[in-house]
């Protein structure tokens, strides 16, 4: 037991702070969020011992698709945000070469689009506000939507939201991970939980998105 609280002091001392842009415009990811960190943890924990991949299962935070930073040579500026329809992948650009990959879900048949925007808000726990269109689509399905719905761990935008210039669009969470690597919103980025707090927390107003095939 003293092994692991040592682990344990030793692991919060040397974990670096949270994110942060560099003087050479490079990013230090929010470390104590990451999968890296949280598997970390877990591991001390269990002395060693790998999580059981079944509790992720039970858990509608987590994704079924873990992020990982990966090499990323694109030549675009820190920082910014590339969805991959075709992937359905989120790439956040850290610079020097790397990137997070995020697994997401993209819009179905008839929603998915492409083009550039930026982030023009953040918001925890969103309020929903379905579009009308939306609304009178769902209902000749006999699925009536709310006018409205404030935020909580039932609404469909899950934990957080950043919303995409002027449009209907946004990246938010969902109470649905199973979505996550597949084409099934109505047009929205969804993330799960615990991958869109994670990206929140590394995302400032202004960040460049771009969507793409």
């Amino acid at each position: 037991m003293k092994t692991i609280l040592a682990a344990l002091i030793a692991t919060a001392i040397l974990a670096p702070a949270a994110h942060a842009a560099g003087k050479d415009g490079s990013f230090d990811v929010a470390s104590l969020q990451s999968s890296s960190a949280k598997t970390g943890w877990l591991q001390v924990l269990s002395e060693g011992k790998p999580a059981k991949a079944k509790t992720a299962g039970r858990n509608i935070n987590l994704s079924p698709v873990p992020r990982e930073l990966i090499a990323f040579t694109e030549n675009v500026a820190p920082g910014t945000i590339i969805i991959d329809n075709s992937d359905r992948r989120l790439y956040h650009v850290l610079g020097n070469g790397v990137a997070m990959q995020y697994g997401v879900s993209v819009g179905r048949e008839g929603f998915i689009w492409t083009g550039t925007n930026t982030v023009s808000r953040k918001a925890e726990w969103p309020t929903w506000n379905p579009p009308e269109e939306m609304r009178t689509r769902e209902a000749k399905k006999g699925h009536i939507l709310p006018v409205t719905m404030k935020g909580g761990i039932e609404n469909p935008l899950g934990a957080r939201a950043m919303y995409l210039g002027s449009t209907i669009y946004r990246i938010h969470g969902t109470n649905q991970p199973s979505s996550i690597g597949k084409a099934m919103s109505s047009g929205c980025i969804r993330m799960a939980n615990e991958d869109v707090e994670h990206l929140y927390a590394n995302v400032t107003i202004g960040t460049k998105v771009i969507v793409r095939d």
